[in-house]
């Protein structure tokens, strides 16, 4: 391959890494051509993206970014799956690719620059759909502190992780922010985003 060729490649992956909302490694053989487009096919229907491309270019294109993580699950042949969009809608749709066996097998992912274990993809797929979530943390946001203390503290703060990934990849507020003038109506204080201090009085 050649140097220019490589580079743009390179910075073709790292312009998608760029979009993407969560970016996960799988191992597939096997897979009939029929199995191989269905695949593809229901992943492009959550606007996500599956594609083959060498370890050394996903190594280089991942370098310095949030999803540097997935460096330790490369190795082989592998195939690279990303969304542009809800995070739990491709997890849901890999989850459901369980019935390939062995053709087909998630190493792992990487999500808010955070690394993603396969029982945890699991654990994404398993939850509602971004709308419901974020009106349940509206809801518990407006409850008593200790009911959001118990929601964040859920193993891995999975919740927490996938409504800001979401937030920030669609260039929407904060979801504390923006429920901020609904908490403030009801009385309640205002909830200071996630790594910062709340002003001190």
């Amino acid at each position: 391959m050649k140097k220019e060729e490589k580079g743009a490649m390179v910075a073709e992956l790292a312009e998608n890494f760029g979009r993407a909302s969560i970016a996960l490694v799988s191992e597939y053989k096997g897979m009939s051509a029929g199995e191989s487009d269905d695949m593809r096919r229901r992943i492009r229907a959550v606007r996500g993206e599956f594609r083959v491309t060498k370890n050394t270019l996903l190594r280089l294109a991942i370098k310095d970014t949030g999803f540097a993580a997935l460096d330790g699950q490369l190795g082989g042949p592998v195939g690279l799956i990303l969304s542009y969009a809800d995070p739990v809608e491709l997890a849901k749709t890999v989850s459901s690719f369980k019935d390939l066996g062995e053709k087909f097998k998630v190493r792992g992912g990487v999500l808010d620059g955070k690394p993603l274990t396969p029982e945890e993809i699991d654990a994404l797929a398993s939850l509602p759909p971004r709308e419901v979530i974020l009106a349940q943390l509206l809801g518990l946001l407006q409850a008593p502190a200790s009911q959001l203390v118990r929601l964040l503290n859920e193993p891995g703060s999975m919740v927490a992780r996938v409504i800001d990934a979401i937030g920030r990849k669609a260039g929407e507020k904060a979801p504390a922010a923006a429920s901020e003038p609904a908490a403030a109506e009801a009385g309640a204080p205002p909830v200071a985003a996630a790594g910062t201090e709340a002003p001190q009085s």
